[in-house]
């Protein structure tokens, strides 16, 4: 696979992630796996700290993931999709990348369409 995550936990051969998201000090990313890609994806703390609005601690990037799970899988899928990422190439999100997919949910959840 691709950088980010050579060195990192992949998944597994029959296609099922062999982790959940995690943080990876190395790349001060958390990363989580996105099976039907088969790759990586991950999330600097540059843009935790965007769209936090403060220096994040490991801890509430980790929360604020677990909180908005669904969006950040949509971002990665969206990401894929607009830039024809190949099969199995990890990818990383940006902070416009996440909030572009909350506002989308946000005017959904209004009843607004994207």
């Amino acid at each position: 696979m691709n950088s980010p995550s050579d060195a990192d936990r992949l998944p597994a051969s029959d296609g099922t992630p062999s982790c959940d998201a995690h943080w990876r000090a190395d790349i001060a990313s958390l990363v989580f796996p996105v099976p039907e890609h088969r790759a990586i994806c991950a999330v600097h703390r540059g843009a935790f700290r965007t769209l936090l609005g403060t220096d994040p601690t490991v801890d509430a990037c980790l929360v604020h993931f677990r909180r908005f799970e669904p969006t950040f899988k949509a971002a990665a899928r969206a990401k894929i999709e607009r830039k024809r990422i190949p099969l199995g190439t990890n990818l990383h999100l940006t902070s416009r990348d996440i909030t572009r997919k909350l506002l989308e949910a946000d005017q959904i959840e209004c009843g607004e369409r994207p």
